[in-house]
């Protein structure tokens, strides 16, 4: 189906703002990679992909091959559910078993400042897609929806270079593109929001959806709305394009230290669909459905 091969790759990254202010990953000048091809295209069940990248990355494990995405896929007039639908649709083509993301949030925590790194374990989806997966055959449990190995590992990276990690909270999901309200971000504090921003849902699940382990690492480059005082565009940009590296040299940092085959709990937590298991229980154990002619058929 594809206009292009999509090759192998164990990584997939979701790049977000905090990549997205210059050339990832050739741009870092990081002797490990090595870019295999740009401006790959594919075409999916959901429409023409975005531009991938592909590149390698040495570690102390052997190579990692990796497939990166700037944004997750928006383009204009490509409706942003679209876009992660094509980007995952790749990604499980391509056999990945771990998805990385980065991008800029607004802090609905008061604790939280500018600059500030959260690493979010849980989240809270308030955006309006619907009917989001890839493959869809399994029960996709959320109990733990962030990989804590992964997470782990952009933790360590991140802690030796940021003078503010957490490697906690909640990430709470809007559509956007827009900022939210001052009654909005007092909503979504009280429904125990963290940090709130557009790029962790559908991705969370979507990774789950193709059996593939998800973390991401946001830094924090505003107040919300009504949370301590009134931020700047100023301030904003500033962080935007000063820790673009920083965050990518993260990314890059943890795609190189992440045993592959260190267990996790991940795969506990996506269950075959029930509506495409058959029933294996012994015939005289099953519930009898009256045919035409027996007892009870066509009553209610």
């Amino acid at each position: 189906m594809s206009a292009q091969s999509i090759p192998r790759a164990q990584f997939g990254i979701c790049g977000g703002s905090g990549t997205l202010s210059f050339p990832f990953p050739a741009g870092l000048d990081d002797e490990r990679v090595t870019v295999l091809a740009d401006d790959l295209v594919f075409d999916t069940p959901f429409g023409r992909s975005p531009v991938f990248t592909h590149f390698r990355v040495d570690s102390a494990y052997g190579p990692r091959d990796v497939l990166s995405v700037k944004m997750h896929g928006w383009r204009r007039g490509v409706k942003r559910a679209d876009a992660s639908l094509q980007t995952f649709w790749v990604f499980h083509e391509a056999g990945v078993t771990k998805v990385l993301a980065d991008g800029g949030v607004g802090s609905l925590n008061h604790l939280l400042d500018p600059r500030d790194i959260v690493i979010p374990n849980d989240f809270i989806d308030l955006s309006m897609k619907q009917d989001i997966y890839v493959r869809g055959d399994h029960l996709l449990i959320m109990r733990r929806p962030v990989c804590a190995n992964l997470s782990g590992q952009l933790y360590n990276a991140a802690s030796e270079v940021f003078e503010r990690v957490y490697g906690r909270g909640t990430y709470t999901v809007t559509d956007g593109p827009r900022f939210e309200s001052i009654a909005e971000v007092d909503y979504m504090k009280r429904l125990g929001g963290d940090v709130i921003g557009q790029s962790f849902a559908p991705e969370v699940f979507l990774a789950r959806d193709i059996g593939a382990c998800y973390a991401g690492i946001y830094i924090v480059v505003n107040y919300g709305e009504g949370v301590v005082r009134e931020w700047e565009h100023d301030e904003l940009k500033t962080i935007f394009f000063d820790e673009s590296t920083t965050i990518a040299r993260c990314v890059i940092d943890t795609v190189s230290s992440t045993d592959l085959n260190t267990p996790c709990e991940c795969a506990e937590y996506r269950k075959p669909s029930l509506l495409g298991i058959p029933d294996e229980r012994p015939e005289h154990e099953r519930p009898h459905s009256p045919v035409n002619g027996e007892e009870g058929a066509g009553t209610c």
